[in-house]
């Protein structure tokens, strides 16, 4: 089997995202990932560009992969050993270095100013530079394909200098993302005929068209062996080669799988959804749903027929059994489900309930009229388990409402500026035992967070011996849709849960008020995580 390299660039391309912004624990900690994912080489970032960057490289973690410092080459002007831009590259002293070049015409005379001698012959001393010091050296040839359309010539003539000057790689790049994959194979065919070796060849692709996996596809088709990319596809504009689709492809689908072997293993692989999932929490962002393989809705399957035969052979409709990905099985709730749904869903619930018991068909009446009243059990898996229990007479009493108030005050702070308050108070019963709690919405910042927050903060405040179950929740999510339109306007509310174990979970509430639909999206919230905690302690 042919070795293919895999170049993640998460943490340098994938931080030109928008609303990114990663701290150096949080970098030190995706590199940690990386590595045990069994990346080939890791972009840690660009040395001196930034404070961050910096101090990453001087806190770096020992990996197994090569970890990569990212720069430029010299300027016109200086020599390299005298750029004190390509310096601080250097002193990050990471055993490969990737310098950025340009290698279309174009940009050589309308970007930098100089003559197409000056940079070939910059590209040339830098890399002599590098290699002269024992590092390994990659040549990003930046907007590589647009200007080889330009002046294949020149485009040329700056990978072989580099090549030359003893760089291991030279990187075929995308840059703007325009670039289809019939003409990526084709000019990386023609890259590998003008006598660079495949074994010197990588890809690095961007998503502008939507085809960056299949771009890097087509390279490697052509005879390229590194492949570039970041996870979950950050990166500028709309970013790169995603890593978490390319990877499985590679390992699962032929003729990748039985042509090339990769440091990622099988083995690996199932820890893929996993990271995908960690890097949007440290990100602070939703995943989406929808994302091949590691999204939360690539192995649900709603309409009945479908569901149906799930049950009897997964391949009907899983091209591949999700969990040699990490991912799972979801069989969701909808007005379009069967009773082939129910009854897997319900399983999955641990819910066991046998085929024609007329629960099914009540159950079922049910959630199809809730959902005509606004109420979407597709996606608030949690809500619809707790539904079923109570239908079926299996759903447990922790606590008992018995009240609840939500107030929202506007008034002048001390510094003369208006502000909003909320504040909430929740009577439950507990233990036979009424406990009223109340809270502010106000942060540490004393900024105002909101009468949902305030309400979730009463809600969770003293749930008596259940307390400590619920200490580790936290919101992570929170949707509002109108459902229907004009005075009879009904609001839907998602909230999706997690907790400390790696559980998540979502649920929903829905009425004409936002803050009652709040509440009882709250409130199945953590009655779902005391029905799995107290599961737990059961079978413990």
């Amino acid at each position: 089997m042919e070795r293919l390299y895999l170049y993640d660039t998460t943490l340098r391309d994938g931080q030109q995202t928008q609303g990114v912004q990663f701290s150096t624990t949080e970098k030190i900690q995706i590199a940690e990932m990386l590595d045990q994912l069994g990346l080939d080489y890791i972009e840690g970032g660009w040395p001196g560009a930034n404070p961050t960057d910096s101090e990453f490289f001087e806190n770096a973690p020992k990996t197994r992969a090569k970890m990569t410092a990212f720069g430029m080459t010299k300027r016109t002007g200086r020599s390299a050993e005298n750029d004190d831009v390509l310096a601080q590259v250097m002193n990050a002293n990471t055993s490969a270095v990737c310098l950025v070049g340009k290698s279309s015409a174009f940009h050589v005379s309308d970007a930098l100013g100089i003559t197409k001698a000056e940079n070939t012959a910059n590209i040339a001393a830098s890399f002599s530079h590098i290699t002269g010091q024992d590092r390994e050296a990659l040549f990003d040839a930046e907007h590589f394909f647009d200007g080889y359309k330009a002046d294949p010539d020149y485009s040329l003539e700056t990978l072989h200098a580099a090549m030359e000057a003893g760089a291991r790689w030279v990187v075929l790049c995308d840059t703007n993302g325009g670039t289809l994959p019939n003409e990526i194979h084709e000019i990386t065919k023609a890259v590998i005929a003008s006598g660079i070796s495949g074994e010197n060849v990588a890809i690095h692709t961007h998503d502008d068209t939507a085809n960056a996996v299949a771009c890097s596809l087509a390279a490697i088709d052509a005879g390229a062996r590194q492949i570039q990319g970041t996870l979950n596809g950050l990166g500028e504009r709309c970013g790169n080669a995603n890593l978490t689709t390319l990877i499985p492809i590679l390992l699962l689908k032929e003729p990748y799988a039985s042509k090339f072997e990769t440091g990622v293993t099988i083995e690996n692989l199932q820890t893929l959804t996993h990271i995908s999932r960690t890097l949007d929490d440290i990100l602070n962002r939703v995943p989406l749903r929808q994302a091949p393989f590691v999204g939360s809705s690539a192995f649900a399957h709603k309409a009945g027929l479908h569901a149906s035969a799930i049950l009897k052979n997964p391949s009907t409709y899983e091209h591949i059994e999700p969990h040699i990905v990490g991912n799972e099985r979801v069989i969701p709730m909808s007005n379009q489900a069967g009773q082939s749904n129910l009854r897997k869903r319900l399983s999955d619930a641990g819910l066991s309930v046998k085929k024609g018991d007329p629960a099914l068909g009540f159950l079922l009446d049910e959630i199809k009229e809730r959902e005509a009243q606004g109420y979407s059990y597709d996606t608030a898996q949690a809500s619809f388990e707790l539904l079923a229990r109570k239908a079926l007479g299996q759903l447990p009493t922790f606590f008992e409402v018995k009240r609840y108030k939500v107030t929202v005050e506007r008034r002048k702070n001390k510094y003369d500026k208006m502000i909003s308050l909320s504040e909430a108070v929740v009577v439950l019963k507990v233990d036979g035992e009424k406990k009223l709690s109340v809270s502010e919405s106000m942060d540490d910042t004393g900024s105002d967070r909101g009468p949902v927050n305030a309400l979730s903060k009463a809600l969770a405040k003293d749930l008596g011996q259940y307390q400590e179950m619920i200490d580790d929740m936290r919101l992570v999510d929170f949707k509002v849709r109108i459902t229907q339109g004009g005075t009879e306007a009904v609001t839907r509310v998602i909230i999706d849960s997690a907790d400390s174990k790696g559980n998540r979970w979502s649920t929903v509430g829905a009425s004409p008020n936002i803050v009652d639909a709040s509440f009882e999206a709250l409130l199945d919230a953590i009655q779902w995580k005391l029905i799995r905690d107290t599961s737990e302690k059961v079978h413990k």
